[in-house]
């Protein structure tokens, strides 16, 4: 496993990461002893860039992480996230600087770790200006607590008030094959910028590893059942456009899910897909991406196949959307 560098601050990682959050939610049951195994087995293949939040389990998958990697803090790169605040009717977005710092210290209790390495704002406040949010992650980083600073989620015109404010190091946003939003507005002042990208759902929330079919439904707690893509005939036309894909990947000799992350990769060396999973087996799997390498017109077959336009209802439901920092057209 290669590294990267994110940003221009010295931040190095691995070129593909793993996400944790589905060890604590989002994708149905959970298995603590296979969310260990998987941990273990991130090390294993070279995967040292791991992303949490603590939101995710609510607190939950910090301790996890905290946990099972206890002796190899000096292995791990560590992404974490603040932003998301638990309330008695649900959730809200909380970027206010005493907040920011007060999620810091929660988070580092969790883990029982001294310095988070990088700590992403999980979402904008829309009531708080980005300078002073930003200005507390500042500060944490000036106390030792906190190493480089990153974004998720956020338009290109956030990141550069915040980038003037303090040096991020990486933004964090969806992208994938069929979720292509960042390459209108994000990457390019990623780059421009010196930013680094961390994509999340690099695998389309498991549609493009050609597991899912179009008889499957998701269970209670599965954050698929609530999106417009994976929902009535948007998922019957979803599936179908996959199985082109899942045949190419055959051709190819690697999994769709590998061809999925090589198509990421080749998008720029300053790109690191975090794919998530709680299964041992498919971090080796994705790791394996690395060693699959496209030629131009590989790529641009792949770009045709699995286009924008051939994706059919929106990545998110209205709700979550709302909550999505977008650029304005």
């Amino acid at each position: 496993m290669h590294t990267i560098e994110l940003g221009t601050q010295g931040l190095e990682v691995s070129a593909i990461g793993l996400g944790c959050m589905p060890m604590s939610q989002g994708y149905g049951a959970t298995d603590e002893k296979e969310s260990e195994r998987t941990l273990k087995q991130a090390l294993d293949v070279g995967v040292n860039f791991l992303d949490t939040a603590d939101a995710y389990g609510w607190g939950h998958n910090e301790k996890l992480v905290g946990k099972v990697l206890a002796t190899e803090r000096d292995r791990i790169v560590l992404g974490t996230k603040f932003a998301v605040r638990r309330t008695d009717t649900g959730s809200e977005i909380c970027g206010r600087p005493e907040y920011v710092r007060a999620a810091c210290d929660a988070s580092l209790k969790r883990l029982g770790y001294e310095t988070i390495d990088l700590y992403y704002m999980h979402r904008l406040d829309p009531d708080v200006p980005i300078e002073e949010s930003v200005g507390a992650m500042a500060d944490l980083v000036s106390a030792g607590k906190v190493r480089y600073l990153g974004l998720s989620e956020v338009s290109a015109a956030t990141l550069r008030r915040a980038h003037a404010e303090h040096p991020i190091s990486a933004v964090q946003s969806e992208y994938s094959l069929w979720t292509r939003d960042p390459e209108e507005h994000v990457l390019p002042a990623c780059r421009e910028l010196g930013v680094g990208f961390v994509p999340f759902s690099p695998l389309g929330r498991a549609i493009l590893t050609g597991n899912i079919d179009s008889g499957d439904t998701f269970e209670k707690g599965d954050s698929r059942a609530r999106m417009p893509r994976f929902q009535g005939e948007n998922f019957a036309r979803n599936i179908a456009v996959i199985e082109r894909f899942k045949d190419y990947a055959k051709g190819l000799e690697c999994t769709p899910a590998q061809l999925a992350l090589a198509w990421l990769l080749a998008q720029g060396e300053d790109i690191a897909p975090i794919p998530g999973t709680k299964r041992p087996g498919y971090v080796k799997q994705n790791a394996a991406s690395t060693e699959v390498v496209l030629s131009p017109e590989q790529l641009a077959t792949v770009d045709e196949m699995v286009s924008p336009d051939s994706i059919a209802g929106a990545r998110y439901d209205d709700a979550s959307l709302a909550l999505v920092d977008q650029d304005a057209d």
